[in-house]
């Protein structure tokens, strides 16, 4: 008997009654706590090594955000518009993220309690990365790599991937049913995720390649 996979554990973000803060608070390095802040900029963003906790971003628009090493705790991104994003080696938890961003290049992190709502998503580079407890809805992405990354209770809700690459992943409870997929890469990975009937048929020639199996009806 086939049990459905256990759904994303996201914790409520409780950003009420926050204090305005400046983009100017928005630094390398910065420690920024509490605050809700719209960004709109025609320069990139530093936010490298930076920590935020309890921050609202009402609107975060900039060419490029770079943002290596920072941490993220409780923190909310509503209508992205990030061409470039540089998150890699980043700590994410409890975070909400909607809009569009072209290139995230976030390998080597942990998302923990995350919700990406809305997005319009490029090229998403998660390679090592440790997902946790990750929620996409409505979502459209074009190449997903999760090649080394480990993933538990991660779920795909009424979202396009066209792209999935999975080699050497590791997956539990992830629920893909409510992908679809065009192409994926590594489906010898797949054991840990769940995919409906059809996903299963369109994923079989690739299925049987992987384990050796001609298909023939002469």
């Amino acid at each position: 008997m086939a049990f459905p996979p256990a759904p994303p554990q996201l914790n409520t973000l409780h950003l009420d009654d926050l204090a305005e803060g400046s983009p100017g608070q928005l630094r390398a390095g910065a420690a920024v706590t509490g605050v809700r802040v719209t960004v709109e900029r025609h320069s990139p963003t530093d936010l490298t090594d930076a920590r935020l906790d309890g921050v609202r971003f009402g609107r975060f628009a900039v060419p490029e955000l770079h943002m290596r090493g920072a941490g993220l705790l409780e923190v909310a991104f509503e209508a992205l518009d990030v061409p470039v994003m540089d998150a890699a080696g980043t700590d994410w938890s409890d975070a909400h993220l909607s809009g569009r961003i072209g290139a995230l290049t976030a390998y080597d992190s942990s998302l923990r309690s995350i919700h990406f709502m809305g997005c319009r998503l490029g090229f998403v580079n998660l390679r090592g990365s440790e997902l946790l407890d990750v929620q996409f809805t409505d979502c459209a992405i074009d190449e997903l790599d999760l090649a080394d990354a480990r993933c538990r209770r991660v779920r795909f809700t009424d979202t396009r991937i066209a792209s999935l690459e999975l080699p050497r992943a590791v997956l539990a409870d992830v629920d893909l049913r409510g992908a679809a997929l065009s192409s994926v890469a590594g489906v010898g990975q797949l054991s840990g995720a769940t995919i409906t009937h059809d996903q299963a048929l369109q994923l079989a020639p690739l299925l049987a390649a992987h384990v050796g199996l001609s298909i023939s009806d002469d």
